[in-house]
């Protein structure tokens, strides 16, 4: 679990792979989703959690990527296979055949796979969301606010695999964890390179971090 005041080494280890190595990145482009596989209703409730997530962060959307058209791409699905129906999909993502194997043999309820600009940044992702079990009975806000944070930085597979990076408010509503919040805002500060793969970087973000949470605290008295 992460600090309310999140260390250093807590930092490190939300962008710290299996392999031991430290990467981070976000995007410097605006983000322009498109949102698969849900019904009409369901996406201004999608599209607003994802908003949402991008002002926390400080960052912006735009109506369209002048380079891509759209850069965020997120697919809802119950089956694996149904990704390999959709036309152009394979020119998207090279292998996609032996993706889709690899993610059904191990089960896979979420995927992402981000592509880069020169700088490192993130340039482009895409999400994958099959709905099943558990997964199926989350409000299309909180699924959407999840996925949206997971996006928006390119954290560690393991960064949320013991605690949830979000919590419900006395209402019950889906918000993000106030450190999570702190370090995706954190995360986007214009000072900050758009990528690092020095770990120091996680020093920065933890002070910066532990600076807006005290801030927070300080208003609330």
């Amino acid at each position: 679990m992460i600090d309310p005041r999140p260390t250093p080494e807590e930092v490190t280890a939300l962008f710290t792979a299996a392999d031991g190595s430290f990467r981070f990145a976000r995007w410097e482009r605006p983000i322009v989703p498109v949102i698969m596989g849900v019904d009409d209703d369901s996406l201004p409730v999608l599209k607003g959690a994802i908003e949402a997530v991008v002002a926390s962060a400080g960052h912006k959307m735009s109506d369209m990527d002048p380079e891509l058209g759209v850069n965020l791409m997120v697919f809802f699905l119950r089956d694996w296979q149904e990704l390999a129906a959709l036309p152009d999909l394979h020119h998207l993502i090279p292998g996609l055949d032996d993706l889709l194997g690899r993610l059904e043999a191990a089960d896979a309820k979420q995927y992402r796979l981000f592509r880069f600009e020169k700088s490192g940044a993130i340039r482009a992702a895409f999400v994958f969301v099959r709905l099943t079990g558990e997964m199926a009975e989350q409000p299309a806000e909180t699924l959407a606010l999840d996925q949206a944070l997971r996006a928006l930085l390119l954290w560690s597979e393991a960064a949320f695999a013991e605690q949830s990076p979000l919590v419900a408010d006395p209402q019950g509503n889906a918000l993000l964890r106030p450190e999570i919040a702190a370090v995706l805002a954190s995360a986007y500060d214009p000072l900050l390179p758009s990528a690092s793969e020095d770990p120091s970087h996680a020093m920065r973000l933890s002070a910066r971090a532990t600076l807006k949470l005290a801030s927070a605290d300080w208003e609330d008295e």
